[in-house]
């Protein structure tokens, strides 16, 4: 992992947003989601919600699984963590989570959806809500696909279709006001 740690705006929100691990420019831009996948991420709140990022930023408590760079894979592209390295960060994200007492999660793409659901194919995850206990605190998630150029998933059927139906819950949750 090669450091700086990034983390997002020390926000006090009820939904907390989960994403993998930082990119390469991240700790460039000292916050996460700063580059292309920040830009997709923040177009589907804009459209769900009306949102512009600078909202978004202001009502999401973003957050990581691990919360340093991985580093590249030697066929390009950005290494997921491992398993002792999201282990070691698993103590933030659970802190965070005693800390907010989030009523909403929105795990984003497949690592961080994994640390509140068992794995499954994207296609029986998103677009739906569930009920889960992290830790010992209920709250609802419901999961989104990675916003990534490098995954088709969100860009063709089913996927386009489900990641709206999961931002039309995300819209409706208690905790979003607008």
């Amino acid at each position: 992992m090669h450091k700086p740690v990034v983390v997002g705006r020390p926000v006090a929100s009820r939904i907390l947003l989960v994403g993998q691990a930082p990119g390469d420019k991240e700790p460039k831009f000292g916050r996460p989601f700063a580059w292309t996948a920040g830009k997709t991420l923040f177009k589907w709140f804009h459209e769900a919600l009306g949102w512009i990022e600078d909202e978004t930023r202001n009502r999401l408590y973003f957050a990581a699984v691990c919360r340093c760079f991985p580093g590249k894979k030697e066929t390009g592209g950005d290494r997921v963590p491992d398993e002792d390295e999201i282990a070691n960060c698993s103590r933030w994200l659970a802190a965070e989570v005693e800390l907010l007492q989030p009523a909403l999660v929105l795990p984003v793409g497949k690592l961080a959806i994994t640390q509140f659901l068992p794995p499954a194919p994207l296609n029986d995850l998103i677009g739906r809500k569930f009920r889960i206990e992290y830790r010992g605190h209920a709250m609802d998630c419901i999961p989104l696909p990675h916003p990534s150029g490098a995954s088709p998933w969100h860009r063709m059927e089913p996927g386009k279709t489900l990641l709206r139906r999961a931002l039309a819950l995300v819209a409706a949750h208690e905790t979003v006001q607008r």
